[in-house]
């Protein structure tokens, strides 16, 4: 299930009204950011994020798990700790309810796993399953790291490769091996907490998750609330395995139209293939953590948190948000 297109979503939040009774929004949805947060007191804010989809693997346990580290994600690239969910379940009436007992049991385990208690949940009849979580999660006001906080002089630090939507699309259709399957499965079933505690240690100024919107279309999300311009190196990104084969053979989800028109004339390529350009808009499940971080910083993060890589750097705002070299 593809997400709808950014660009058409974002005119529909550009025309809902302010909601400026509250002074304890700490974080809405006006910077596209990847959770909310409503401060509750001095001391405690809650961030509160939702994220469900069509089946991402073939075995009913995976694709729950996939869900469930999936909808964790958000509450990490913030800097928060997630403590509950409800799960959210589109499921035919007539389906096998042993496959939907097993899809709940993966993602309760991955949930459980991280200290996140399922408290309940709602379910429709649909034909078309889906599955998902609306977590919630705990973090100080004063400690939350959002997308908007990328500063002029910082490296940016993506912490998993990319390509799990071409991937997925090249399973569906028989063109990928097991071997570039199983390397997906592992990095979307890999947590984000570890990366997340190190960011918060550290200092994270900036941090998104990359998911639907692809690498460059929530890097333009990031360069856009900062006001900074983000210079991408497209020989440090990390790709999983066979993903420009892949992308040769036409192996492309929706998303990458979709965030191409998203991000439109704000990304500069240089001499970057068709095949590259495609991967970076490729739309990720459970995708990695982009941090954006002082270089010394950068360093002792790298030094952690096994699989980061610095991609890029953070410069001032020029003509264009995005250029990729």
């Amino acid at each position: 299930m593809a997400k709808l297109a950014p660009a058409d979503l974002a005119q529909v939040l550009s025309k809902l009204p302010s909601q400026n009774f509250s002074t304890d929004v700490l974080v809405g949805f006006e910077t596209s950011d990847d959770a909310g947060v409503f401060r509750l007191n001095d001391q405690i804010a809650l961030v509160q994020t939702i994220d469900f989809f069509t089946p991402i693997a073939d075995e009913p346990e995976i694709y729950g798990r996939v869900a469930g580290v999936n909808s964790l994600n958000d509450i990490y690239a913030m800097g928060g700790t997630p403590i509950s969910a409800l799960s959210i379940v589109c499921y035919p009436q007539k389906g096998d309810w042993d496959i939907l007992g097993r899809i709940m049991l993966g993602g309760q385990h991955a949930l459980n796993e991280e200290n996140v208690v399922v408290l309940g949940g709602h379910s429709v009849d649909d034909q078309e399953i889906k599955f998902g979580y609306a977590v919630t999660g705990i973090i100080s006001p004063d400690k939350i790291i959002k997308n908007s906080g990328a500063k002029a002089g910082d490296v940016l630090i993506l912490t998993k490769p990319i390509g799990t939507g071409v991937i997925s699309t090249g399973v569906k259709f028989g063109k990928a091996s097991e071997l570039t399957a199983e390397a997906a499965l592992k990095t979307m079933t890999t947590s984000a907490r570890e990366a997340s505690i190190i960011m918060q240690e550290v200092g994270g100024n900036g941090c998104t998750d990359i998911t639907g919107f692809g690498l460059l279309g929530h890097t333009f999300e990031m360069a856009k609330a900062s006001n900074v311009t983000i210079r991408i190196i497209s020989g440090e990104v990390q790709l999983l395995p066979d993903v420009l084969d892949l992308i040769e053979k036409k192996m492309l989800t929706r998303g990458d139209k979709n965030n191409r028109v998203y991000v439109g004339d704000n990304v500069k390529f240089n001499n970057i293939s068709k095949e590259m350009q495609s991967a970076l808009f490729d739309p990720q499940t459970a995708g990695g953590l982009l941090i954006s971080l002082e270089p010394e910083k950068a360093e002792k993060f790298i030094q952690k948190v096994e699989g980061a890589k610095i991609i890029g750097r953070v410069e001032e705002h020029k003509n264009f948000l995005i250029e990729v070299e």
